[in-house]
């Protein structure tokens, strides 16, 4: 411990430019003594202070050798080194090399919790799952926030991610999952931080892109895309032959070929709908649903219209609670066409209709032997779980086919199945 007089001397103002540099240097050498230092503009007092303990003439511009110095002061009355001088008169010396390896345990351990939030929610297999927390460690997540902040809205994005588009997925109204998830109707209002992390994660899952986007319009359709609703009566899904119980009207309207249009109001009204048939026949694009009615092929038959909105998952959500049911799927021989069929099958019993690598190189056939050009694939990639090889077969060839052109195929199949 260092003499009180001593101290007081060592606490003089004079003195005190050496100490404040001293400290500087030793936080950055991580505590360690070494190196040197060079104190500018000195006033007189402090050149005379300066020179008498370090026993030399001092000018305005003086550089103090640390080491030297730490020898002098354990042999002077203070009988200390360098470093306890400065943290009794300046305060402690904070170890930052120290502090570094202790955030980089913590952001080490953020990096596991987030990963097992991820595999609560249903979505540590998911591609696009990875790729949303890997985008957020590199963009510096964790080093911009403190632990508690970033332990608390990763939780919160990952819980909003499997409630939308995970294994615990179901529609809702933006402030219904705002309510769930934040304990507050607004937690996800527009440019909040969890919403911002919760939309890259729906653009990585619905379309595969990184980017959210600008637009406010197309923020709402992603959401829409991944089941939460801005209202109820907006927006519609399109369906035929459905013949639901105790819904005689729906019946009526199948009977005589005829669409129906329905609301997410009129869908959770409904709710559940109990069908006799096993199978809905699912579609991407509405000129297959036209074509079947044209046809008078009235199946059951559901249009997603492209990506699947909410008032869509909705409606094949009130099925499937109504009893056993498998979706029979087709969409675009594309990669948007992939990843809706892969988010479909993930959420319901559904199975690939005419939507295998065999089907995908009979439709590249035939459009080669009709001389139809070849439309280009565009796109990140994504995988085919149902088929890993269709989705080889796609990146090989390159080529995309859209549904409408398989038109003749799809109905031979809605034919036999009435």
């Amino acid at each position: 411990m260092i003499p009180p007089a001593v101290l007081g001397y060592l606490r003089s103002s004079a003195l005190r430019p050496l100490w404040v540099a001293a400290h500087a240097r030793l936080v950055r050498n991580g505590r360690v003594v070494r190196g040197r230092l060079t104190l500018t503009g000195l006033d007189p007092d402090e050149r005379d202070a300066l020179g008498h303990l370090l026993d030399r003439v001092v000018t305005a511009s003086q550089t103090v050798d640390l080491t030297q110095l730490d020898q002098r002061l354990r042999a002077t009355a203070a009988g200390t080194g360098l470093l306890d001088v400065v943290e009794a008169v300046i305060g402690p010396v904070a170890d930052r090399r120290a502090l570094a390896s202790e955030a980089q345990e913590q952001r080490a351990g953020l990096r596991d919790h987030a990963l097992a939030g991820l595999d609560a929610a249903g979505l540590s297999g998911q591609e696009w799952a990875q790729r949303w927390l890997d985008q957020l460690w590199r963009q510096g997540l964790p080093a911009r926030m403190p632990a508690d902040e970033v332990r608390q809205i990763v939780d919160r994005a990952v819980t909003t991610l499997g409630l939308t588009v995970g294994a615990q997925a179901r529609t809702w109204s933006r402030g219904e999952l705002a309510q769930a998830v934040t304990g507050s109707a607004h937690g996800l209002d527009e440019d909040t931080a969890l919403t911002r992390l919760v939309l890259r994660g729906l653009a990585l899952a619905v379309s595969g892109s990184p980017a959210v986007p600008s637009e406010a319009a197309e923020r709402r359709a992603l959401w829409d895309a991944a089941g939460v609703a801005g209202d109820t009566v907006a927006t519609t899904v399109l369906t035929c032959g459905l013949r639901p119980e105790g819904v005689p009207w729906l019946h009526d309207r199948a009977d005589r070929g005829e669409e129906t249009h329905f609301t997410l109001r009129e869908v959770r009204r409904l709710a559940p709908l109990r069908l006799s048939s096993r199978t809905v026949y699912v579609c991407e694009n509405p000129r297959v649903l036209e074509a079947a009615l044209d046809n008078g092929v009235p199946v059951p038959m559901v249009c997603t219209m492209g990506n699947p909105t909410t008032v869509t998952l909705a409606l094949l959500d009130a099925i499937t609670a109504g009893g056993p049911v498998t979706f029979a799927y087709h969409g675009d021989f594309d990669w948007p066409g992939l990843a809706i069929a892969a988010r479909l099958m993930r959420r319901y019993p559904a199975e690939p209709w005419q939507f295998t690598a065999h089907h995908y190189r009979e439709a590249v056939t035939e459009a080669a032997r009709r001389g139809t050009p070849h439309h280009p694939l565009t796109g990140p990639p994504v995988d085919s779980p149902w088929d890993p090889s269709l989705a080889e077969q796609m990146l090989e060839s390159g080529v995309a086919v859209h549904e409408e052109a398989l038109i003749d195929v799809l109905l031979t199949d809605l034919r036999a199945d009435r």
